[in-house]
C-alpha cells in the first residue's frame, strides 16, 4: 500500500477548561456557590472578597478640645490600682476582674463561640427515655431489661420485637421470668411521650387515651372504637359504626375527633429534625404596572483581583514564582468572569420566565401558563440544557411565595376552546374541588374529571388520580366525614 499525504478540513466542538468551569458554576446552588468561592479564597492568592472600605475612624483629639495632658487629672477616669503584685502565672483576668460581656466564649477546641453558634446535642427518642429511666429507682436488673426495651423501639416509637425476644437475648446474664419483662414494659409505656412502646397502633392510641382524665367527655366511646373497631374506623365506614354502637351521629363525630387529635407516631415528637432554609437567588417585586427582577447580592460572592499580589507579576520573568502568580492570575480572572456570567444568565431566565408567567404573580396558580425548556430556550438564543441547569435548585422570592425556578414549567392539556391549561393549574382546580366538597359526599376522581371537562378542559381520570398522589391527597374514600 502505498504512503500518501491527505488534507481534510473538519469542525468539532472542544470543551476549553474556562467552559467547563462556566457550565459547573451554572448549575451549583446557592450554598454549594459560596463554598467553591471558599475554597477558591483558600487555594487562589490572586483572590480576595470585595468587601466595603470601612470608614475612616475619627481624629483622636479635635483642634478645640484640649490635649490629653492638659485636662484636669481629676477629670481623668480612675485606674484600678488593686491589682495584686503577685499573681500566679496560671492566672486569669476573669479570676480578679468580673466585667465583660459573656456571649464569647473559648470552646473546647480552643476556638471562641457565640451563643448563635452553640450547637446543641440532637434529641434522639432513645436518649429521651433513657433520661426518664435513670430518674426512676430501679434495680440492675430492671435496669437492664428497660434499656433493652428501649433498644428495641423504632423511631416512631412502636417495639420491634416481642416481649418473650428480649427475655431470650437478655437470658445468657440474667435469670428472667416473661412477668418482670412486662413490667418494665408498662414502665417504659408510662414514659413520655405517651404511647411509646405500644406493639401496633391500636395499643398506641389506647394508651394515649388511658392518660385522659375519666371524665373527659367520650372517652369511653373512643376507647371501645380503638379496642374493638378501629378496622372500621380506618375504612371510614360510619355507617356501619353507628349501627353497630348505636350512638347519635353527633356523639360518633366527637369520639372520631378525640382519637384523630392523637399522635398515632408518638417517638416523633422528640425527634430533633434539622431546620432546612431556602435562600431565594432572585427577587421579584411589583413596581406600579410592571414586576421587577432583581438578584440577591446578598447570597453572590463578589470577588476581585488582590492588588498587592497582582503588582507583583511580571510580564517578562519565567521563574517558578513569577510563572506561579501567573497561573493563580490567570485562574482568578476565569472564575470572576464564569461567576459575572452565571448571574447575567440566571437573570435573563427569570425575567423571561416572570414575562411568561405575569398571571400566576397576579392571579394565582390558576392562573399559570403552560411553559417548557424550549420556550424560554428559543426566546433567549440558549441551548434547553443550559435553562435547565441555571432553574435546578435556583428559587424565586415572589408576592406569592417562594418557588423553584422549575416549579413554572409544566406541560399543558388543551382545551375546548383551543388554548391550553398548564398542569399546574389543573392540580389548582382539582385542590379547588376538594377543598369544597362535602365531608360525607367526597368527590371522585371521575367526577373531578367530569366538572373540568364542564369548564372545557379534557383530562382522563386517570389523570386526575396521577395529579392528586402527587399532591397527596388521598382517594375519596378516605376522604369521607361525618360532617
Amino acid at each position: 500500500m502505498k504512503a500518501s499525504l491527505q488534507l481534510r478540513l473538519g469542525q468539532s466542538l472542544t470543551m476549553t477548561p474556562q467552559l467547563q468551569q462556566a457550565i459547573r458554576l451554572l448549575q451549583l446552588s446557592s450554598v454549594e456557590l459560596q463554598a467553591e468561592v471558599q475554597d477558591a479564597l483558600e487555594s487562589n492568592m490572586m483572590l480576595e472578597l470585595d468587601e466595603e472600605e470601612p470608614e475612616p475612624a475619627p481624629a483622636a483629639q479635635s483642634q478645640s478640645e484640649p490635649a490629653a495632658e492638659d485636662q484636669d487629672p481629676a477629670a481623668a477616669p480612675v485606674e484600678s490600682d488593686d491589682i495584686p503584685e503577685d499573681l500566679p502565672v496560671d492566672t486569669a483576668w476573669e479570676d480578679i476582674y468580673q466585667g465583660g460581656s459573656a456571649a464569647v466564649r473559648a470552646g473546647d477546641d480552643g476556638e471562641y463561640q457565640t451563643y448563635e453558634n452553640q450547637a446543641t446535642q440532637e434529641k434522639s427518642l432513645r436518649h429521651h427515655l433513657l433520661w426518664q429511666l435513670n430518674l426512676t429507682p430501679t434495680s440492675d436488673t430492671d435496669r437492664a431489661i428497660a434499656t433493652a426495651i428501649i433498644d428495641a423501639l423504632d423511631t416512631d416509637g412502636y417495639l420491634t420485637c416481642t416481649p418473650e425476644e428480649i427475655r431470650q437475648a437478655l437470658a445468657p446474664q440474667f435469670q428472667l421470668d416473661i412477668d418482670e419483662v412486662q413490667a418494665m414494659l408498662h414502665l417504659v409505656q408510662a414514659m413520655e411521650p405517651t404511647g411509646v412502646g405500644a406493639r401496633d397502633l391500636r395499643e398506641s392510641l389506647h394508651l394515649q387515651l388511658a392518660q385522659f382524665p375519666p371524665e373527659t367527655p367520650h372517652r369511653e366511646t373512643a376507647l371501645r372504637l380503638v379496642d374493638e373497631h378501629l378496622d372500621l374506623l380506618a375504612l371510614r365506614d360510619y355507617q356501619q359504626l353507628l349501627r353497630r354502637l348505636k350512638l347519635d351521629r353527633g356523639v360518633l363525630q366527637q369520639a372520631v375527633a378525640l382519637i384523630q387529635s392523637l399522635n398515632p407516631r408518638p417517638g416523633s415528637q422528640v425527634q430533633d429534625v434539622p431546620t432546612e432554609y431556602v435562600v431565594p437567588d432572585v427577587y421579584v417585586r411589583r413596581d406600579r404596572n410592571a414586576w421587577r427582577v432583581e438578584l440577591n447580592t446578598d447570597v453572590l460572592p463578589q470577588l476581585r483581583i488582590n492588588p498587592g499580589y497582582l503588582r507583583m507579576v511580571r510580564r517578562a520573568d519565567s521563574s517558578p514564582d513569577n510563572t506561579s502568580l501567573k497561573a493563580h492570575l490567570q485562574e482568578a480572572r476565569w472564575l470572576i468572569k464564569s461567576l459575572q456570567s452565571r448571574s447575567e444568565t440566571l437573570l435573563k431566565v427569570a425575567s423571561c420566565i416572570v414575562e411568561r408567567q405575569r398571571a400566576f404573580l397576579e392571579h394565582g396558580e390558576e392562573a399559570m401558563k403552560p411553559l417548557v425548556l424550549h420556550d424560554v430556550a428559543g426566546a433567549l438564543g440558549m441551548h434547553e440544557s443550559t435553562i435547565s441547569r441555571v432553574t435546578t435548585r435556583k428559587y424565586m422570592h415572589t408576592p406569592r411565595g417562594i418557588f423553584e425556578l422549575k416549579y413554572f414549567f409544566s406541560s399543558h392539556v388543551s382545551t375546548d376552546l383551543g388554548g391550553a391549561c398548564s398542569s399546574t393549574a389543573i392540580r389548582a382546580f382539582i385542590r379547588k374541588l376538594i377543598g369544597a366538597e362535602h365531608g360525607d359526599r367526597p368527590l371522585s376522581d371521575s367526577r373531578i374529571a367530569t366538572l373540568l371537562k364542564e369548564q372545557g378542559i379534557n383530562v382522563a381520570r386517570r389523570t386526575v388520580a396521577k395529579y392528586r398522589e402527587t399532591m397527596s391527597i388521598p382517594p375519596s374514600n378516605e376522604r369521607k366525614r361525618l360532617v
